[in-house]
């Protein structure tokens, strides 16, 4: 086993299940950046995009645990646990948490047509027009889907899930669909030019860029949902060098020209302790595996 002394004696490579070029991926590429200048060896990303992260998920549960080989951590794993009953591997047993990158900030939007400034007013036009309002997302099990299907159990509303296999923001802001649950980045401008209507932001918090938009929480108390970013390590790896990992990532995302960076992805960082990491992912598993159940959810 590996050593923190000794490593990393050699290059590094940081798994991402989703493909280049999209957010999860750059943010990949700029922690490896931060871990290569702070630690004297590359950290190279390795795309493996498909099965909704679980090709690259399984790929890194199944590597040597020797520090040489870490994954990108999503909310994905954690929606994935429940949705996908027959993998080959356990998010929970085989990975050991590292650090905590950010949580990816997501907007509940609606097209300028529905008759709703609030979430309380949505809440009261959707009980009063039951199974009429289409609530778009990326795919079933997705998170824009999972986010806004925690909304219907919470809110204990009927709305028509709209499942597309591209981006749909065309058919939302052209009224084809009413409402979606959309990360910040994708639907600031919209919003800011009046293109959709912003009713709540999903995070706890809110958020500088959109200062008068409230959080879910403070209608639906304990509604919390963010597409959050991490690092994880095959379950084995050394405590020394999930340790010294925890410490640079946690100095990487608070240094404040990184933060800056991450801020205008619609990422808000979030150093955590590996414990509390930890304590996060299995939260989450389960939490959204009783969403999956609620919902009767299906992969596609």
């Amino acid at each position: 086993m590996a050593s923190a002394q000794a490593w990393p004696a050699q290059p590094v490579r940081i798994v991402v299940g989703y493909p280049a070029g999209i957010a999860p991926d750059i943010v990949a590429r700029l922690v490896g950046q931060g871990l290569a200048e702070r630690l004297g060896q590359p950290f190279i990303v390795d795309n493996r995009p498909g099965a909704s992260t679980n090709i690259a998920t399984e790929f890194v549960a199944k590597s040597a645990a020797d520090g040489s080989t870490l994954l990108l951590n999503a909310a994905a794993n954690t929606i994935n646990s429940a949705l996908y009953p027959a993998l080959n591997f356990n998010f929970i047993r085989d990975f050991a948490p590292v650090a905590s990158i950010g949580d990816v900030i997501f907007l509940m939007v609606v097209n300028p047509t529905v008759p709703a400034n609030t979430v309380p007013e949505f809440i009261a036009y959707a009980k009063a027009n039951p199974g009429k309002i289409n609530m778009a997302s990326r795919g079933n099990g997705s998170l824009t889907h999972a986010f806004g299907e925690l909304f219907k159990m919470m809110a204990g509303v009927e709305l028509v899930h709209v499942p597309y296999r591209g981006d749909y923001t065309a058919d939302l802001l052209g009224g084809q669909v009413q409402v979606a649950f959309l990360a910040l980045a994708d639907s600031i401008g919209y919003v800011k030019d009046g293109r959709l209507r912003a009713l709540a932001l999903t995070t706890a918090s809110r958020v500088a860029a959109l200062p008068d938009v409230p959080v879910m929480g403070e209608f639906l108390p304990g509604y919390e949902a963010s597409g959050w970013l991490g690092i994880g390590a095959p379950k084995g790896t050394a405590a020394e060098i999930v340790a010294k990992l925890n410490d640079e990532i946690n100095a990487i995302i608070t240094d404040p020209e990184m933060k800056t960076r991450l801020l205008a992805m619609g990422i808000e960082p979030t150093p955590m302790t590996t414990t509390a990491f930890g304590t996060f992912i299995a939260a989450e598993t389960e939490k959204w595996a009783k969403v999956v159940k609620f919902a009767d959810i299906k992969p596609d």
